[in-house]
């Protein structure tokens, strides 16, 4: 349901649409020769979770990187906001800092403290000065702290991240990600390699920050339980195709696009990684 809002004279001011990120019959290739993605639909309501699995290489990071403009598509259209993602769209730049993104590798400067790490996110609201020098103004300081005890890090604050472990580590990526005041957060298998507490934690806390900061979070997963258990829908990504969409409703697994998959298919792939 799309929702309009109107100024005094009758004049359009702002459109606000439910679904924040579309999709229509996507394809993309890194060589130009063969398609990483093909024919992608995809369509995710706002201020939800929502999950993308598959094995590796089936694309699923790429198509991350076509929602924050890393990469454009060899055809079709994708919309964020009514804004297509590229770097030479203005429209897009001005917007790019309200999407959070954390790679695999995560993207931290390891010989720096947490808060530092964390102060990046801040960068584009700072002054060109302030940006060169690093000169984080005392509320982008006491918001970084405000983050920092969201994300369980309180008393670690001077810590070089080098010295964290493996989750601590993911705590001040969503941290960094948190602080550039996002309303689309992209996670790109940021509990792999986790053992199942850890993970579970991590997962806890991004659905934590998705709901009370009304964030559209949109995490890649090779688990198809965790998954499951956390987003409102799971897209099953296969060899560079979307073949399923599933969520949880009660005690079922709902399908929410009809594919060539069986139920019992769906119920093993689900088992399997259970």
């Amino acid at each position: 349901m799309n929702q309009i809002q109107m100024s005094q004279n009758s004049s359009f001011s702002l459109i606000s649409t439910k679904k924040i990120i579309q999709m229509s019959d996507v394809w993309t290739s890194y060589d130009s020769k063969n398609f990483a993605l093909e024919g992608i639909n995809l369509s995710i309501d706002r201020g939800t979770n929502y999950s993308i699995v598959g094995p590796s290489g089936s694309g699923k990071s790429t198509l991350l990187k076509l929602m924050n403009g890393m990469m454009i598509p060899s055809k079709g259209i994708i919309k964020i906001d009514y804004v297509t993602p590229q770097m030479n769209n203005k429209k897009f730049k001005k917007m790019m800092h309200t999407i959070g993104y954390i790679p695999q590798s995560l993207g931290l400067v390891k010989n720096i403290s947490v808060i530092e790490n964390i102060l990046l996110g801040s960068l584009p609201r700072l002054t060109k000065v302030q940006s060169l020098f690093k000169k984080f103004p005392e509320n982008e300081i006491t918001e970084a702290k405000r983050i920092i005890k969201l994300v369980g890090l309180s008393g670690k604050e001077e810590r070089k991240v080098y010295m964290l472990s493996g989750g601590e580590k993911r705590r001040v990526a969503i941290a960094r990600a948190l602080m550039q005041k996002p309303t689309i957060l992209l996670a790109d298998e940021i509990v792999s390699e986790l053992d199942n507490v850890t993970a579970r934690e991590i997962m806890e806390l991004i659905t934590d920050a998705q709901k009370t900061m009304n964030l559209t979070a949109i995490m890649v997963h090779h688990d198809m339980q965790l998954a499951l258990e956390y987003a409102n829908r799971v897209a099953v990504i296969k060899e560079g195709k979307k073949i399923l969409e599933i969520g949880v409703e009660g005690d079922n697994i709902v399908d929410f696009q009809t594919g060539d998959m069986t139920t019992q298919e769906i119920m093993e792939m689900y088992s399997d990684d259970a």
